[in-house]
């Protein structure tokens, strides 16, 4: 019962993300798929794995434990703070205290987790800004 309530749960999410995307403004100059293509593939995905944990749910569903439902919630947690604080102290230092934290967690020693969050920020940074010249958000050391 509780894999077919996920599943109505993520088609309604599918719904509501495809109309949002419906809502998004076009500009005169596009590319010929436009802006809403990508988020129309990404709800189609995630309607058509809902329908299918709708009509096949596992029997047995197991659930995990309290400890791990809090490591779920403290994942989203970072990933909400990241969202909220990116603006205010920008993209490198807020990608790598998320990506330190979501390292550690998943294993990593403390030392080896904040080293590979260093890097995945700085990387990424290099690569989408300094080489693609994408605009990241810029902090209050402007990078």
């Amino acid at each position: 019962m509780s894999d077919r309530i996920f599943g109505v749960f993520g088609f309604l999410l599918a719904a509501f993300y495809m109309w949002q995307a419906t809502q998004i403004e076009l500009s005169f100059i596009s590319d010929p798929f436009g802006p809403k293509a990508f988020p129309f593939m990404i709800g189609t995905v995630l309607a058509i794995s809902s329908v299918i944990i709708v009509l096949k749910p596992d029997t047995e569903p197991e659930w995990p434990t309290f400890s791990r439902l809090f490591e779920i919630g403290m994942a989203t947690a970072v990933m909400v703070a990241y969202a909220l604080f990116l603006k205010e102290y920008g993209f490198v230092a807020c990608t790598a205290v998320a990506a330190s934290y979501l390292s550690w967690r998943l294993g990593s020693h403390p030392v080896a987790a904040f080293t590979a969050g260093v890097m995945i920020a700085v990387g990424i940074y290099v690569i989408f800004h300094l080489v693609l010249g994408l605009s990241l958000a810029r902090g209050p050391w402007g990078f």
